[in-house]
């Protein structure tokens, strides 16, 4: 029997050691992975997945939303409440002021509100120092209905703030108030974030057959017309009433509390697709700013991509540089001044004697490539080389 002579090649697993192809097939498996024969095997997933992640940012928030009743003397409290709290972000109803502006409250929490005649209704947004100079739009639609668009790390961020029409008000005022909701939402771009933080006064009910996609199964007591209407506008605009995904003791579910009744009326929105960025709803108790209201807040996580940094595409110069040279000085010379018909006096026309320089020294001394120089080769040329 012929014994075929084996090629010894370094071992890397083992140093100073070296082992044959046959070898390395008896480690590896006749399907083994021959990207690392004779070193360690690299883990590729765990790479791949490190690069996946330096691809995002996020930024964390809690938005609320409250029904203050009144804003007059209520500034500092809303702050320290926020503080506490640890809000970013909060919508208020029923502000009851005139007028609109932005007001600071103090330690950097800026108001934005919108009212009408000052004695009822009014609406406005809480910001964070950190947000204040972040907004680049403000809607106020009506004593109903405001908005912010707010930027964040490149996505724009909308929230909205909503205080609808009693039970008991005329029709025509609930329909104008959703119609101003419906204008708010449809001006907004389908690819930016969307939060709704609003009284809505109306019962969503608890359990949610037939509406799995906009509510969960965690609300309170039953349906009512204005529940519905809150719904129904949910599943037009595919929106998800947050509160109701997340189970939690009925106290914590209670938003408004008056005279033995316990409801729920205010609630929190967003987009149905960006419902997995909230990681909790609840509401807070505890809390003496509003005397039958209770603040709700969740807990969101806005997972963004970075953006990629376009490269600045170089331009094809003329080499203008050659022209200390003196044998390409001479030449630039002589051919401009055949291009200019051998006058000694440039013509009147500036434009006409521009373009014919640029063109003679296109020709004599040529253009830059416009590829972008190695930043470690910039200073080898052809002397070194040679």
């Amino acid at each position: 029997m012929r014994i075929r002579p084996t090629k010894s090649i370094p071992d890397r697993s083992r140093p100073g050691l070296t082992t044959t192809a046959i070898g390395a097939v008896h480690r590896q498996g006749a399907g083994g992975n021959w990207t690392t024969v004779g070193g360690r095997r690299r883990g590729g997933r765990r790479v791949r997945r490190e690069r996946e992640k330096r691809k995002v940012t996020s930024v964390g928030l809690r938005v609320g939303t409250l029904n203050v009743g009144t804003m007059t003397g209520k500034g500092r409290e809303l702050v320290d409440m926020m503080q506490r709290r640890k809000v970013d972000i909060l919508c208020v109803q029923e502000t009851r002021w005139k007028g609109s502006k932005a007001r600071s409250l103090g330690a950097g929490f800026k108001l934005f509100y919108h009212g009408g005649d000052g004695k009822r209704n009014g609406v406005g947004v809480i910001l964070k120092e950190e947000f204040v100079r972040s907004v680049v739009e403000v809607k106020r639609v009506s004593d109903r209905v405001m908005s912010l668009k707010i930027e964040m790390e490149g996505v724009m961020f909308n929230v909205v703030s909503g205080y609808a029409p009693q039970v008991g008000c005329e029709l025509e005022e609930k329909e104008k108030f959703w119609l101003d909701l419906d204008e708010v939402m449809m001006s907004i771009p389908g690819n930016e974030r969307v939060v709704i933080g609003a009284d809505f006064n109306g019962h969503v009910g608890a359990g949610n057959r037939g509406d799995e996609e906009v509510m969960g199964r965690f609300g309170i007591q039953e349906r009512n017309v204005e529940g519905q209407m809150v719904v129904d506008f949910a599943k037009k605009m595919e929106m998800a009433i947050v509160n109701t995904f997340f189970e939690k003791r009925q106290e914590h579910r209670v938003t408004y509390k008056s005279g033995g009744r316990s409801t729920q009326i205010d609630y929190i929105l967003c987009r149905r697709c960006n419902l997995k960025e909230i990681s909790d709803c609840k509401v807070v108790v505890g809390e003496s700013v509003s005397r039958q209201h209770r603040m709700v807040v969740c807990r969101m996580t806005l997972v963004m991509k970075k953006m990629k940094k376009e490269r600045a595409k170089a331009e094809k110069r003329t080499n203008w540089w050659k022209l200390k040279k003196e044998d390409c000085c001479m030449t630039f010379k002589k051919q401009l001044k055949q291009a200019l018909g051998g006058q000694e006096v440039l013509p009147d026309d500036w434009i006409t004697t521009a373009n014919v320089i640029r063109e003679t020294g296109r020709s004599v001394l040529g253009v830059s490539s416009g590829k972008r120089v190695d930043k470690e080769t910039w200073w080898w040329n052809e002397e070194e080389d040679s």
